[in-house]
């Protein structure tokens, strides 16, 4: 019942002109500030690991920033999912090397945990003609289940594999020409897990896109998303060469490199809600 209300409401939302949703999100990311206890604990470390230097000011301003752009990103998946095609397109502006896309070279993009993530998604299934593929996990609610495969998968021609799939099926995708949208940036738990440094720590992480890259014959696109005060634009960066090598852990560790100085850029737009430092190395005490 509480989901189908949940639909209901972001289905009006889709209605409603931009600055009215993002005013919506704004509140409802204010009120989760001051109600998600736990979850505020978890920015406040994320920020204060990574940023060390900042003054307390700078992290406690960076953190409220989060909430209402997590709650922002949120709510704008009602237009995203059930919004007017042409309203969609203007609203989401692919910029950078998007030539890139065309043709049907192996190509996996790089997509990290910024809040646009899945207007980024949106954007490329509705403005690129190329098959695409992403990893799904499956939601413990039906309702909510069946309502976010629907909107993710609205436009072109886009598939889902579950993380209980295994890789073969993604290679073949890959090998294939379909394009994999993969996000590997955020800790797994330490079964698939090697440790490499992000922002001078060492964080479990996933080395998937090394692995597929090579599997797949696949070249690497990176994409960031950025939310702007019009919509989202969705920035298709050059493909990174040289990558893969032969080393799965330098190559995890460049991947976090390059992924620090795009959060550095933006970094109340990046997912520190998630517990990114929860399984630590042997003999660590945990952070959170």
């Amino acid at each position: 019942m509480i989901a189908r209300l949940g639909i209901a409401v972001m289905r009006l939302l889709a209605g409603l002109p931009l600055p009215v949703v993002r005013a919506v999100g704004a509140a409802l990311g204010a009120a989760l500030w001051m109600l998600a206890r736990s979850r505020r604990h978890v920015v406040r470390v994320n920020l204060r690991l990574c940023f060390p230097d900042w003054s307390e000011a700078r992290r406690e301003q960076v953190a409220r920033e989060v909430f209402v752009r997590v709650a922002k990103s949120w709510l704008d998946r009602g237009w995203l999912w059930h919004g007017a095609p042409d309203v969609v397109r203007a609203r989401i502006h692919l910029t950078g090397a998007v030539d890139q896309l065309a043709g049907d070279t192996p190509t996996l993009l790089f997509a990290p945990h910024f809040v646009g993530m899945d207007a980024g998604w949106t954007a490329l299934t509705q403005q690129v003609p190329r098959r695409f593929v992403g990893i799904y996990t499956n939601q413990s609610n039906a309702t909510l289940d069946a309502w976010i495969l629907a909107g993710r998968h609205r436009f072109g021609q886009c598939r889902p594999f579950g993380r209980a799939d295994g890789v073969r099926g993604l290679v073949s995708a890959l090998k294939g020409g379909e394009v994999m949208y993969l996000l590997p940036d955020m800790n797994f738990g330490p079964e698939e897990s090697i440790f490499v440094p992000f922002y001078g720590l060492q964080a479990a992480t996933v080395p998937s896109l090394s692995r597929f890259a090579r599997l797949g014959r696949a070249r690497i696109v990176p994409i960031v998303s950025v939310m702007t005060d019009a919509g989202y634009e969705v920035r298709v960066l050059p493909v990174w060469e040289g990558f893969p090598t032969d080393d799965v852990t330098a190559d995890t560790a460049l991947m976090n490199e390059r992924l620090q100085a795009w959060i550095d850029e933006q970094p109340g737009q990046y997912y520190w809600v998630h517990k990114r430092f929860k399984t630590r190395p042997p003999g660590e005490p945990g952070v959170y």
